[in-house]
């Protein structure tokens, strides 16, 4: 279970409530669940309970009992506490890797599409001057994004009621950084700051944010190469502890949905990121070492390193930005 698909749960939780009598709430859009703090139970944690106690009439811990009878024999949840004044606290099943790793290969590059923008439409009004060309990219980017979570999204309509996405233009020479980096250098940077300074982003070095992300997915290929070069492949076959990987990859469907629901291409870069650190982290234990056999562990963590290597794909696709297979 991914922390998005733990979010769907919870929601259907107050769902189900609300449609047999339990509560009597508006249910809300979706759900917020974030990692346990230092000190808390379990993985994953929800205010879900004390933001709905006031509309419901009822205590909040009141609220939690009720949530939680209907979370208890949720597939993937291996148990659900409370504390507090009633947070839900969610401890995953340790089998929420391979789950993941199976999500990732099944969906492609496409994984974190979802359809929870599915009936909204959204027509930008279109831009024609050239000194709004960063807002054309960021616009044209937002478009994307909208479309990856199920929304109708477009250009032209009725001017009066077109969105018009508000950043300032810069100036960048494509021909003269690439493509790629020039797009970076413009969606990385949230729409009210300046666009990133343009010649390190040429630099290949870790200080470069665009180098890491694209090093990291090479990486990955590189990995696969390499295990097969051993007499071994991908398959997810034990659990892997590797928290920080396991957990960007499993906020990856939530980041693009909250990316598309804000208009900010800039918050799928910063996330591109944090996967890109996990991975470069996390891929000194994929492969055997010294007269080492390859075993069930080195073939699941290759498989969860490829895994993190397709979701950098796809989120460089979703801003346009090439995933070259070796750097």
């Amino acid at each position: 279970m991914t922390p998005a698909d733990l979010s769907l749960t919870v929601l259907h939780a107050v769902r189900r409530a609300v449609d047999d009598g339990a509560l009597r709430v508006d249910v809300p859009p979706m759900v917020k669940v974030e990692r346990a703090r230092p000190g808390g139970a379990g993985e994953y944690a929800s205010n879900v309970a004390l933001t709905l106690a006031r509309s419901a009439g009822r205590t909040a811990l009141d609220v939690a009992g009720i949530l939680e009878e209907r979370l208890r024999d949720a597939p993937g949840l291996q148990e659900v506490a409370i504390t507090g004044p009633g947070f839900l606290n969610f401890t995953l099943r340790s089998d929420a890797g391979g789950e993941l790793v199976r999500a990732v290969r099944e969906a492609g590059a496409s994984y974190g599409s979802g359809t929870g923008l599915v009936g909204t439409t959204v027509r930008f009004a279109d831009l024609t001057d050239p000194a709004d060309a960063r807002a054309l990219l960021v616009t044209e980017t937002v478009v994307r994004l909208l479309r990856t979570q199920g929304a109708d999204a477009g250009f032209g309509g009725d001017e009066r009621n077109a969105e018009r996405i508000h950043v300032y233009p810069g100036v960048y020479q494509g021909e003269t950084l690439g493509v790629d980096a020039a797009r970076w250098a413009l969606l990385r940077a949230a729409p009210q700051d300046r666009p990133l300074d343009g010649p390190p982003l040429l630099v290949q070095h870790e200080r470069n944010s665009l180098f890491r992300v694209r090093y990291a997915h090479s990486r990955a290929r590189r990995l696969l190469v390499n295990a097969a070069q051993l007499g071994f492949r991908p398959a997810y076959e034990t659990p892997v502890h590797a928290p920080e990987l396991l957990g960007v990859l499993g906020d990856h469907p939530v980041a693009l949905l909250t990316a598309a629901r804000h208009r900010a291409p800039d918050r799928v870069a910063r996330h591109l990121e944090a996967i890109a650190d996990a991975l470069l982290t996390f891929q000194h234990t994929v492969l055997p070492l010294g007269d080492e056999k390859p075993s069930a562990a080195h073939r699941s963590r290759l498989a969860l390193a490829e895994a993190a290597g397709t979701v950098l794909a796809g989120g460089l696709s979703v801003l346009g930005i090439s995933a070259p297979e070796r750097i």
